[in-house]
């Protein structure tokens, strides 16, 4: 058992999910890694001081946890680090709901400072709350050390989801026997890849969770259930919709970096320009920093200031396109790029000069997960991306996968383990109880369930939403859609655990 922690809240966002995109024989189709995910800040972003901050408080526990669920050998075990409050619990006696949130890739306190919806409901609900760590994040790793058990292919083949959720499970069946809560029901809660792992848990293990919320899940971007294009086009149409001026100069500005990277001083051109503390060794380095910078700024386009990655004003992408747009006569097409890349990466106005090395492209836990079983594909569309374009090309990711880790991919195993295709006719015969949130500015939304399956397997979608917006805390500028989503989501909760007691049962007022 760990020391009591207390900390503070502020905004939430998170994605999850793996990009694939394949270079072409273009040359402007550089981009060789996916949009790094946001899990990665987990491990250096402090708990912001937005007015959003609520105070909680939890214990770090950890459980030892096999290694392989799924075979009889004699492996040796890991702690499984993981957050607990029991502070509203209303106890087994009167069957007390018990919300699990499903972690993702990266460290679990981050996580859990930024979920404040679960925070902010359970004391309503009577409930106890657990923040479990993902498997290879954190300090939830296997054989001793990261580098022991990041070192290769056969250390790294515990790392999957189904692994995952054996240890969601595992935890949650230990925890109620301990507490002697065998009666209480469980709710899980996620957020992008945690929002998938939320959703397949219910499906995967349905008398261990009575419901799930997976916000911001993209369950469906695999395989060809979705057009490849469709991140992209939701990015590219995030900028669009606040100035068609600001799309057109992000599409054109693509051929200039080229070009001018071509000439003899062009890369020295470009580091000065766009303020990089160390000389560019390649415009791909540009393309991708940029790249970043708008999709990221679509996921947390959120209509009120929030400081998650770095501090960002509400509506950032309109801010972006003003800055883009407003530019005095003469300003070139890279000067404006730059200040509307300035608004993501320097909005305090405090950086001097930008270090590329600042978010490494080091391979980590979810580059082995994106060359293993989570495999996305994702193009860009010359139409109607505002990204260069990219045509998707399995046969070179799959060889980049060798090279980076010794494996093949399999990209057929997600939909084949968890489904996929034709969701809807599927989950209305044997489904209950998940809630699909969505907000449309989100680039993820694309790959996620948007309209109701059943009664009970229900899809809620807002048009001006970005990622995972509802597990964020609240805060007073919440907009009323929001609010109404939210309350909307406590009362499908409700009712899953209403029908759970009634059929077991017990009484309990909430």
């Amino acid at each position: 058992m760990g020391e009591e922690q207390r900390l503070r809240f502020s905004t939430l966002i998170f994605t999850v999910a793996v990009i694939v995109i394949s270079s072409s024989p273009q040359p402007l189709a550089a981009l060789k890694h996916a949009p790094r995910f946001l899990g990665k800040f987990s491990a250096s972003i402090k708990p912001s001081h937005s007015q959003s901050q609520i105070d909680f408080h939890y214990e770090t526990r950890y459980f030892q946890q096999r290694l392989d669920h799924f075979s009889f050998s004699e492996l040796p075990s890991f702690p499984q680090r993981y957050l607990i409050n029991t502070e509203h619990w209303v106890g087994p006696q009167r069957s007390g709901p018990i919300f699990f949130y499903c972690g993702n890739e990266g460290d679990i306190v981050w996580f859990a400072q930024n979920t404040g919806f679960v925070w902010e409901i359970a004391p309503q609900f009577g409930a106890m709350v657990v923040f479990p760590e993902h498997r290879y994040y954190g300090e939830s790793v296997p054989y001793g050390s990261k580098e022991e058990a990041y070192k290769n292919a056969t250390t790294l083949s515990y790392l999957t989801a189904e692994q995952a959720l054996a240890d969601f499970s595992v935890l949650l069946t230990d925890l109620k026997q301990n507490f002697s809560a065998t009666n209480c029901p469980v709710v899980l809660f996620g957020g992008s890849y945690g929002g998938m792992l939320a959703a397949w848990m219910r499906l995967k293990y349905p008398h261990i969770a009575i419901g799930a919320l997976a916000s911001s899940a993209p369950i469906l971007q695999f395989e060809d259930i979705v057009p490849p294009e469709t991140f992209y086009n939701i990015v590219s149409n995030d900028f669009k919709r606040e100035s068609s001026s600001c799309f057109s100069y992000i599409k054109q500005s693509w051929d200039e970096i080229a070009s001018v990277g071509q000439t003899s001083d062009g890369l020295e051109y470009l580091t000065k320009t766009f303020k990089f503390c160390q000389k560019l060794k390649t415009t791909e380095d540009l393309y991708n920093w940029l790249e970043s910078a708008y999709s990221y700024l679509a996921m947390v386009d959120y209509p009120y200031p929030a400081e998650f990655m770095m501090p960002l004003p509400g509506h950032p992408i309109r801010e972006v396109c003003r800055k883009i747009d407003e530019g005095p006569a003469g300003t070139s097409i890279l000067e404006r790029i730059y200040e509307g890349a300035n608004v993501y990466y320097n909005y305090t106005g405090e950086a001097k000069c930008f270090d590329l090395d600042d978010d490494p492209h080091g391979l980590g836990g979810w580059d082995w997960q994106a060359c293993t079983e989570m495999v996305m594909p994702m193009s860009s569309s010359q139409e109607s991306s505002m990204f260069p374009p990219y045509e998707y090309n399995y046969s070179s990711f799959e060889e980049e996968c060798i090279k980076d880790f010794g494996v093949k991919p399999r990209p057929k195993w997600i939909t084949t383990e968890f489904g996929g295709h034709n969701i809807h006719a599927t989950l209305k015969k044997f489904g209950s109880n998940i809630i699909f949130s969505n907000g449309l500015l989100d680039p993820w939304s694309g790959g996620s369930v948007l309209q109701n399956i059943s009664e009970s397997i229900v899809s809620l979608v807002t048009e001006e939403g970005a990622h995972h917006i509802d597990l964020r805390a609240s805060t007073k500028n919440d907009p009323d859609w929001l609010v109404e989503q939210r309350t909307t989501e406590i009362k499908l909760i409700e009712g899953w655990i209403s029908d759970y007691y009634k059929k077991n049962k017990t009484v309990f007022n909430m």
